[in-house]
């Protein structure tokens, strides 16, 4: 025979206030677990984003980023002509791109901070046609003329169309603004990248990988045939997304680690705080179980019965957890990425899964905080506890 759920509602009723605090414990420690694996999902979506499965980007061999590549002229012509590469008005559609760091005030506090600069081809556009300009125009080849990310604009203060900002030892004007819709190429600015190896003193015609936008993404594989197999390379060929992804993992693990190992931390604590509450409610419920006990109720019916009522203490702790960080759901913030050493903007990703995973949570640790005291009110002695009546 179960006891009517009924009588666990009005318990919890009763003592509000310990079922406060067990449901503030628990509803931190989801919030902070939630918000953390939402903030390790942004960033990855963020990388991910910028790579298209119809590209190919190709870096020197044994090169994982960018910064530690290098590759010449000569290669890049090679590349161009092989099967799989895409034409427009039978130009290829492969950018040739250098990438380099550079400081610029912040907005929101006036203090440096290291901006990606990608040099590219006048090109770009047609290689990745998911960006597009929003303000002002595209830079003119051959002259110092930057066109930003919509986040870079926002960050970094003098990012606006037709300011002149000075790094590298050149002066660069402002001449548009584009929209990459949220990837990490929001954070970047780009110019022309024979200009940018001029400035910064590089040695001319090398570049530090080229991408390739393919006649569609089933010829990939093709294409990296074609390049590999070809005795006058040494490179490596990625699609452009699984280059992203993979870039993501060492960020997105390190803020997943964090945020697990706060988050466990925050849970012991709540643990105990349930547990608190649970024990106390046996403490002060002793004839009302004795009593259960002697209607008929067996000591499985108890033990359910106060697992119900920690149950519904963890749910409603894990929904105004849940509840608590719905607003940080698209924020923006930023972080340094390790592979660039540049700032990389990007949002709070909160998924109807993450919510999901955070109620799952909540339940753990009420079946946790609340298991012992409901063998404990099961295992008391009836008999006793009638006679204190």
């Amino acid at each position: 025979m179960a006891i009517p759920v009924i009588y666990n509602v009005r318990s919890v009723k009763a003592r509000w206030t310990s079922t406060i605090v067990a449901v503030l414990g628990i509803a931190g420690t989801v919030g902070v677990f939630v918000a953390m694996l939402s903030l390790a999902r942004g960033f990855r979506a963020t990388l991910v984003s910028s790579g298209s499965p119809g590209n190919a980007i190709v870096l020197r061999a044994g090169a994982t980023a960018e910064m530690m590549s290098g590759i010449g002229l000569d290669t890049i012509r090679i590349l161009q002509d092989k099967p799989g590469v895409a034409r427009v008005n039978g130009e290829p559609l492969v950018t040739s791109e250098v990438v380099v760091v550079a400081p610029f005030a912040l907005r929101s506090t006036g203090t440096d901070a290291n901006a990606q600069i990608r040099g590219v081809s006048p090109n770009v556009f047609q290689v990745r046609p998911s960006i597009h300009i929003v303000e002002g125009r595209m830079f003119r080849p051959g002259l110092s003329e930057l066109v930003v990310g919509r986040n870079a604009a926002n960050t970094y203060q003098g990012l606006s169309v037709g300011n002149r900002v000075r790094f590298g030892g050149g002066e660069w004007t402002v001449a548009g603004i584009f929209d990459a819709h949220g990837s990490a190429y929001d954070s970047e600015a780009w110019c022309d990248a024979k200009v940018l190896d001029d400035i910064y003193k590089r040695p001319p015609n090398v570049f530090q990988s080229a991408t390739v936008h393919l006649t569609s993404p089933e010829v990939f594989q093709q294409f990296k045939d074609a390049v590999t197999k070809d005795p006058r390379l040494n490179v490596d060929v990625s699609r452009e997304i699984d280059y992203y992804a993979k870039q993501s993992e060492m960020m997105t693990r390190l803020i997943t680690v964090l945020g697990g190992l706060v988050a466990l931390i925050m849970a012991i604590g709540a643990i105990f705080g349930a547990l608190n509450t649970m024990y106390s409610a046996v403490s002060e419920r002793g004839r009302e179980i004795a009593t259960m006990r002697a209607l008929g109720f067996g000591a499985s019916a108890v033990v359910l019965s106060f697992l119900v009522e920690a149950l519904l203490i963890s749910f409603i702790g894990g929904a105004v957890g849940c509840i608590a960080v719905l607003p940080l759901n698209g924020l923006t913030t930023s972080t340094i990425n390790w592979q660039t050493f540049s700032s990389l903007a990007f949002a709070f990703r909160i998924t109807p899964g993450l919510l999901m995973g955070g109620m799952i949570f909540a339940v753990i640790m009420g079946v946790a905080g609340g298991l012992a005291p409901a063998i404990a009110a099961a295992l008391r002695p009836v008999a006793a506890a009638l006679r204190a009546l």
